[in-house]
């Protein structure tokens, strides 16, 4: 009975979805992209789609999203939203990053990569346009992605964190105490590939096509991005998610190595009580500025 209620309430709110979604505009950019995706399918192959377009997609996406945080770096209004302000970024630790991203993505995960094209035959996951989902759909697997993903996270990031095992696996990841986006994917490459096995369990649930593969992609790289930024911005559309975690969460855990272990949402840390610190943390600044204020004033 509540399994019926619960597949009810589901197609509900799919239909008043949809019905929503007849009320509004055309996108303007829905046939542009649709004559690209065509284009795609007609001048390349299924595999050249799958690997070659899929590399594409996760460096280009990593990128520019870590563009914006690099050039913060060097805008001194932007320094107000660092949240660690007394460690700024350098050159040689940027550089380090770097060598060792450009190793994981191109000889850890790019042979990951390479499997796409047969997980999608395996699978009979379609290519073409029309049977490509509709944008709702589109948003709601990824947000089903991120929940599997954020709970596999939470438990083998916080095995990681194992005193027997810290120091030969996830102590890379923790060389910088102080986070900036580009070392999202900077780890030992055994955590690249146990941490990282959480992304692809959404997508064995829910990959209906191609397409939510790339767009699990980067939302998955929007959101670990943010997190490990450095800064707290204003206006920051990620923090309209439903529990989202974002920077200042995830920042603790670098600087403090115990505790917000998840990577997208705060309900596991909440739950198991892996957030005290935290918690605590955050009423003594808060504490800290109101006796500011009043001697300010």
């Amino acid at each position: 009975m509540a399994v019926n209620e619960s597949v009810d309430i589901l197609n509900s709110a799919y239909l008043a979805v949809e019905y929503i979604d007849s009320f509004l505009p055309d996108n303007p950019l829905q046939q542009p992209f649709k004559n690209a995706w065509n284009y795609m399918l007609d001048n390349y192959t299924k595999f050249q789609i799958a690997t070659w377009g899929s590399l594409m997609v996760h460096e280009l996406s990593y990128f520019l999203l870590c563009l914006p945080g690099f050039i913060f770096q060097f805008i001194p209004y932007m320094q107000k939203y660092k949240i660690q302000q007394d460690k700024p970024e350098t050159w040689e630790k940027q550089w380090k990053c770097l060598k060792t991203l450009l190793f994981n993505h191109f000889c850890i995960q790019l042979p990951l990569i390479c499997g796409t094209y047969y997980f999608t035959e395996y699978f009979s996951i379609p290519y073409d346009w029309e049977r490509m989902p509709r944008w709702y759909m589109l948003l709601a697997q990824c947000f089903g992605c991120a929940m599997i993903e954020d709970a596999w996270h939470y438990f083998l990031h916080r095995l990681l964190h194992h005193k027997r095992i810290y120091k030969y696996i996830h102590k890379v990841h923790h060389e910088f105490i102080s986070p900036f986006g580009m070392q999202a994917e900077y780890a030992h490459p055994l955590e690249t590939l146990i941490l990282g096995t959480g992304f692809f369990i959404g997508i064995i649930v829910f990959c209906n096509h191609m397409i939510l593969l790339w767009a699990w992609v980067i939302c998955r790289l929007m959101e670990t991005i943010d997190v490990h930024s450095g800064y707290d911005i204003p206006l920051n559309p990620l923090h309209l998610v439903p529990f989202y975690a974002g920077a200042r969460f995830h920042d603790f855990h670098h600087m403090n190595f115990i505790g917000n272990y998840a990577s997208t949402f705060t309900w596991w840390d909440r739950i198991f009580g892996t957030d005290y610190q935290y918690v605590s943390y955050q009423a003594k600044e808060k504490n800290q500025e109101m006796l500011t204020e009043k001697k300010s004033n």
